[in-house]
């Protein structure tokens, strides 16, 4: 609060959508084209814009950085993340391909579907925790 003026700032949640795609036994990932964790890979997603839907933004955000078109299927979990850099709230949806072609793109270096059994470096523990929700060994 503001001694002066008695204005009050909330710091705010910051919230993302992500989706966790899979094609058989393959889940979906995108490897950071920026920080926080450069070169690491995510499940797709992004904030949520504000007055947006956060389905919608699932959906909007696997498009811009695959080039994939989903039906977000179910949610998965709602996640609460510490770390000051990013969302503090991550809400997880299965969600399904029902278009496009794959392709990188935004801030996505890469977009690739990996085998449970072979995931490349993770950057957050969102990510690990929606995978591992899936009850297979990664």
């Amino acid at each position: 609060m503001c001694s002066s003026c008695g204005f009050v700032h909330y710091a705010d949640p910051r919230v993302a959508a992500v989706s966790l795609v899979l094609e058989g036994d393959r889940v979906l990932l995108v490897q950071r084209r920026f920080d926080p964790k450069k070169g690491f890979w995510s499940l797709p997603g992004g904030y949520v814009d504000a007055g947006e839907d956060p389905r919608v933004a699932a959906a909007r955000e696997v498009k811009e950085e695959t080039g994939l078109e989903i039906a977000v299927a179910a949610l998965l979990d709602v996640l609460f993340n510490a770390d000051p850099g990013g969302a503090s709230i991550v809400i997880v949806y299965r969600a399904e391909v029902v278009g496009g072609e794959l392709s990188a793109a935004d801030d996505a270096a890469e977009a690739e579907f990996f085998a449970m059994d072979g995931l490349p470096p993770l950057a957050f523990e969102s990510t690990e925790s929606a995978i591992a929700s899936l009850g297979v060994d990664s």
